[in-house]
C-alpha cells in the first residue's frame, strides 16, 4: 500500500524545524519591511500609485514585487533584486571573458564560489546605484522630493550618504535572510521564498483595493479570478513543457557480455531561462532612466530637458516602454537559454559516456543540433514572457480601471508567475526531503 510521505510533514524532527526557522526568518524579514528610510515621505509614493498612469503602474510593479516596501519606503525598498542583477551580470559575463571560462571548466566547484564571491561584492554597488536611482526617480514622479533635502551639496551630502547606507544595508540584510533560509531551512529556496513572501503579503492589500470600488467591484473581481485561474494554467503548461530529445546509450559490460544499447530520451525545457529575462529587461530599462536622473536638475535647459525625456520613456511614462520591455524579454529569454546552454555543453558530455542521438555525430554537431532544437522550442515560451510582462499594459488599454491600478493586476502576471515557480519548486524540495529522511511513497511506518 502506498501512501504519500506529506502525511509525515511534521513527524520528522529535522524537516519540522527546518519549516518552523523558515517561517521565523520570513517573518522577520515582514518586520523589517515595515522599517522605513529616515526622512522618507510615504504619502509621495502613495500619491504616485493613487494618480496612476504609466509611473503609477511602474510604481506599482516595483511595490508588488518587493512586498510593500516600496510604498512604505522602508529599508528593503529594494528586496534583493540588486544582488539578483549581480548574479545575472557574472553568469553573462562568464562565457565572454575566456579566463573565467577556463576557470569553471577546471574547477567547477571553485569557480563556483568564486562567482558567488563576486556576486556579493557587485551587489554592494548595484544596491547604492539602485538607492539613489529610485529616490530621484520617484521624485521625478511626483514633482516633489520623496526625502527631503536629498543631495550632494555641501550641507545634505552627509544625511544623503547615510540614507544610500541603510538601503544598501537593507538590501544585504535581505540577501543574508535569505542564506539563512537556504542552509538552515529550505534547500536553495532562500532568496526565492524572501520575494515570494513579498508578493504574497499584497494580496490582502489587492483585494482590499478592488472592494473599495463600489461601483465596479464585482467586475473587477471577475477579471481579476479569471485572469488568476488563466494565467496559472498557462504558467504550469509552459513550466512543464519539455521536447524529449531520443538518446542511444552504450550498453555495459556484465562478465563477459556487452548489453544492448539502453534508449533515452534528453528533456529540453521550453522555459529554461525562467523569470529572469523580465527581471534582467526591467533592470536594463530602468537604468537609463537612473541615469538621467543624475542631470535632471543640470543648469543647462536642453541637458534638464533631455533627461525628462529619457526618463519619461524609460520610467515608464509611454506605451514605447512596454513596447521595448516585450521585445527585450524575448530577446534575453533567447540570449540567457543559449548563455546556460552553451555552459552545460551537452554536445561533450553525451560523448564523454559513450551517447548519441540518433543521426546526429557526436560532439560540436551534437551540441549544434541540440541548439538548434532549443532555440525553436524557446520561441513560445519567450513570446509568453513578453506577454506575461506586459500584461497589465494590455489589459489596462481593455479595462481603464485597471491601468491605474497596477497592482490588482500583477498579482496575475509577473508576481504570480514568480509564486507559482516558487511554490512548484519548493514542493519538488520538501517531497525529496521527506524521502531523504525515509518517508518513502512505498513506506508504512519509519
Amino acid at each position: 500500500m502506498k501512501r504519500s510521505p506529506w502525511r509525515y510533514l511534521w513527524t520528522s524532527v529535522d524537516i519540522r524545524k527546518k519549516l518552523l526557522l523558515t517561517i521565523l526568518i520570513l517573518a522577520i524579514y515582514r518586520l523589517t519591511s515595515h522599517v522605513p528610510v529616515p526622512g522618507a515621505d510615504p504619502t509621495v509614493i502613495q500619491g504616485i500609485l493613487a494618480g496612476g498612469g504609466a509611473a503609477g503602474t511602474l510604481v506599482g510593479l516595483l511595490d508588488l514585487l518587493s512586498g510593500g516596501t516600496v510604498s512604505n519606503f522602508s529599508v528593503l525598498a529594494m528586496g534583493v533584486y540588486p544582488y539578483i542583477t549581480a548574479q545575472i551580470i557574472i553568469q553573462l559575463l562568464t562565457p565572454i571573458i575566456p579566463a573565467l571560462q577556463k576557470r569553471m571548466e577546471e574547477d567547477p566547484r571553485e569557480g563556483q564560489k568564486w562567482m558567488e564571491k563576486w556576486t556579493y561584492i557587485l551587489a554592494v554597488p548595484m544596491a547604492a546605484l539602485n538607492a539613489i536611482g529610485q529616490i530621484n526617480i520617484f521624485s521625478t514622479f511626483a514633482g516633489t522630493q520623496v526625502i527631503k533635502n536629498f543631495g550632494w551639496t555641501a550641507t545634505s551630502w552627509l544625511p544623503s550618504l547615510t540614507i544610500v547606507l541603510s538601503m544598501t544595508a537593507g538590501t544585504m540584510f535581505a540577501i543574508w535572510l535569505g542564506e539563512l533560509i537556504s542552509e538552515y531551512g529550505i534547500r536553495n529556496q532562500g532568496l526565492s521564498l524572501i520575494i515570494f513572501a513579498g508578493i504574497v503579503s499584497r494580496i490582502p492589500n489587492t483585494f482590499r483595493t478592488i472592494l473599495a470600488d463600489k461601483e465596479r467591484w464585482y467586475v473587477s473581481l471577475t477579471i481579476m479570478i479569471v485572469l488568476t485561474i488563466a494565467t496559472i494554467f498557462a504558467i504550469v503548461v509552459v513550466q512543464q513543457g519539455r521536447r524529449n530529445v531520443p538518446v542511444m546509450y552504450p550498453g555495459r559490460r556484465v562478465g563477459s557480455r556487452m548489453s544492448m544499447p539502453v534508449r533515452g530520451t534528453l528533456p529540453l525545457m521550453v522555459n529554461m531561462a525562467g523569470m529572469i529575462p523580465i527581471i534582467f529587461a526591467q533592470s536594463l530599462l530602468t537604468f537609463p532612466a537612473i541615469i538621467a536622473s543624475f542631470f535632471s536638475q543640470s543648469k543647462a535647459q536642453w541637458v534638464a530637458n533631455l533627461a525628462a525625456d529619457i526618463q519619461k520613456i524609460f520610467g515608464g511614462s509611454s506605451n514605447a516602454y512596454w513596447i521595448l520591455y516585450f521585445l527585450m524579454v524575448v530577446g534575453f529569454s533567447f540570449f540567457y537559454t543559449d548563455v546556460l546552454f552553451a555552459q552545460q555543453n551537452y554536445g561533450e558530455n553525451l560523448k564523454r559516456v559513450g551517447a548519441q542521438i540518433p543521426g546526429v555525430s557526436r560532439g560540436a554537431l551534437t551540441q549544434r543540433y541540440l541548439t538548434k532544437v532549443l532555440r525553436r522550442i524557446t520561441l513560445p515560451g519567450a513570446l509568453f514572457l513578453g506577454i506575461v510582462a506586459i500584461l497589465p499594459w494590455l489589459v489596462g488599454l481593455v479595462y481603464t480601471p485597471f491601468s491605474g491600478n497596477a497592482g490588482s493586476l500583477l498579482i496575475n502576471s509577473a508576481g504570480l508567475l514568480i509564486v507559482v515557480g516558487v511554490v512548484r519548486d519548493t514542493f519538488f524540495n520538501i517531497e525529496a526531503e521527506l524521502k531523504l529522511h525515509g518517508y518513502d511513497d512505498t513506506l508504512l511506518v519509519r
